[in-house]
């Protein structure tokens, strides 16, 4: 069984249909151990409140969206515990402090970042993490 690192671009497509949503839910039944950090929870709710903003959903969906992510087999890591090794990612590959702990988690458990941002998965490619990200939309995650 392999451990994939769910970030928020990824879990908000379990809920809500977007490109690749598909994908997303393929990996709930694919065998793997998925990881996030309890950073995910503020991540999707801020996408969910901004949804709401744009009027793009009612207002009850956020607390019952985020109560299901809370409910899925997904092992929550504490940020806490990923500090150390989430700012030697951000400053050596300069990265985002909020991408680096998800990252954090891929390297300190031998597996992948599953993300929808195409920008982060392009700029690890020339560098040692390449093979701890890997984009929704590839067809080699499956």
């Amino acid at each position: 069984m392999s451990i994939l690192v769910i970030d928020a671009s990824v879990a908000i497509k379990w809920f809500l249909p977007e490109p690749h949503s598909i994908n997303a839910v393929r990996l709930i039944t694919a065998g793997h151990e998925m990881m996030a950090p309890d950073l995910i929870f503020p991540e999707c709710g801020n996408v969910l409140w901004k949804k709401w903003l744009r009027n793009e959903l009612e207002p009850e969906v956020i607390p019952a969206i985020l109560g299901d992510l809370g409910r899925m087999n997904l092992r929550i890591v504490a940020t806490d515990t990923l500090v150390d090794e989430a700012a030697r990612i951000a400053v050596t590959y300069r990265r985002s402090f909020y991408d680096s702990m998800y990252l954090a988690i891929a390297v300190k458990n031998n597996g992948r970042l599953v993300t929808g941002d195409e920008k982060l998965c392009n700029s690890l490619l020339q560098t040692p993490l390449a093979d701890s990200v890997i984009s929704i939309s590839d067809p080699k995650l499956f």
